[in-house]
């Protein structure tokens, strides 16, 4: 993959695929604009050595035909300030207009393009569509990861039109790598920590990690399943019934693999799903009926602290409890002090997922982890060993 420093970008239209799908509140503004403070090392490139960037991006779900509450006009005002130079708004892909105002653009110039996703052949791939988009530059720069999982028009099927022509943008390359780094030169010992409620939603990364990890710390939610799985009472706490049998086969295929798994061994449990709910501390794991599991207790604190303080390679993604209850959070705020602590002495960290990241920042801990992966979806899709579409296309152009 050619990262974007291998450019030459004088005089030349550069098509930017970026994830510009932010949140906005009922009066259509950005409430955040990490993703697109994120992109502005890659922007900056392109128009400090004389290239005109041009930003295509898609906004919600408006279901392939045009919605103005979806209109990356919405978001023009907060990208200018954001990367600090006017940016100028294209309007649609393929309206005859939208050319003639690519062409009228100087050198230094930003520009953004309207919602892809107003049109269904942006999502189907469509190699029209791609074609169309790709009449508009001369390089072509991928710097959205957190889309790199579709095989949409803008991400994939573009880069066909660009021979030798494209690029990962800082973004995409630092997310890669820094993922690729965990997972294939990882220093050991290698823990892994996955929080979260379901099993359901992170079994595919748990089995993928046990080929990698040395240890395997599971908590939160999903645990529970697991405890119940190794006989355990787990009172009223969160079970996935159906998936009690995968538990039970992780739990052995860890024993094979040498893979050293934790489960808590201690919970703060309550009466009710509530800040201000009544609390209990089992002693011997047991969750009384009545009670349901909302934290991990002080002794299984300790536990983790100590497993990852010898850790030199850390990946955590999902909380270890109900964080976001200030009664419940006591779990998560242990981890990641642990996280950052171990960092600090020299273990590669990276935190990925919602929750983690929310987290990580809440606790005022961001610029002591190593890395941070905003990719969502994209995210778990590499961590379960896929090959992710939007950088596959980069990989096969050399």
């Amino acid at each position: 993959m050619k990262s974007i420093n291998e450019a030459q970008m004088k005089g030349k239209k550069v098509l930017v695929r970026v994830d510009y799908n932010v949140p906005l509140n009922e009066n259509l503004e950005v409430t955040d604009a990490t993703r697109i403070i994120r992109t502005i090392d890659t922007v900056k490139k392109i128009t400090n050595e004389g290239g005109i960037a041009i930003l295509m991006s898609h906004l919600g779900r408006p279901k392939g035909e045009a919605n103005d509450k979806f209109s990356l006009k919405h978001i023009v005002s907060k990208v200018s300030e954001t990367l600090g130079t006017e940016v100028t708004f294209l309007g649609d892909v393929l309206d005859a207009e939208t050319e003639k105002r690519v062409n009228a653009l100087q050198p230094g110039a930003v520009a953004l393009l309207e919602n892809l996703r107003f049109h269904k052949e942006e999502e189907a791939g469509d190699e029209g569509f791609a074609k169309s988009i790709a009449r508009l530059g001369d390089l072509y720069v991928n710097d959205a990861f957190g889309t790199a999982h579709r095989a949409h028009a803008s991400t994939t099927t573009v880069a066909r039109f660009f021979p030798g022509k494209c690029y990962a943008g800082y973004l995409l390359y630092e997310e890669a790598s820094n993922l690729d780094l965990v997972l294939n030169n990882a220093a050991h010992p290698f823990t892994a920590i996955i929080g979260g409620s379901k099993i359901s939603t992170k079994l595919n990364i748990i089995k993928f990690l046990l080929e990698k990890v040395d240890n395997l710390i599971i908590a939160g939610g999903m645990s529970y399943t697991f405890l119940h799985a190794m006989g355990v009472k787990i009172g009223n706490s969160l079970l996935e019934e159906d998936m009690v049998p995968v538990a039970k086969e992780i739990i052995k295929k860890a024993h094979l693999k040498g893979v050293d798994i934790f489960f808590p061994i201690d919970n703060i449990c309550a009466d009710q799903y509530d800040n201000n709910a009544k609390q209990y501390i089992t002693t011997h794991n047991d969750i009384p009926e009545g009670w349901e599991g909302m934290d991990i207790g002080p002794r299984t604190i300790k536990k983790f602290a100590a497993i990852i303080k010898d850790a030199k390679t850390i990946l955590w993604n999902g909380p270890v409890g109900v964080y976001e209850f200030p009664n419940f959070e006591r779990g998560t705020q242990s981890v990641a002090l642990c996280v950052a602590v171990a960092t600090m002495s020299g273990a590669f960290s990276l935190i990925g997922g919602g929750d983690s990241i929310a987290a990580i920042n809440n606790y005022k801990l961001a610029n002591h982890v190593s890395y941070i992966s905003t990719g969502g979806g994209a995210m778990l899709e590499y961590l379960e060993g896929k090959e992710l579409p939007g950088i596959k296309a980069l990989n096969d152009d050399k």
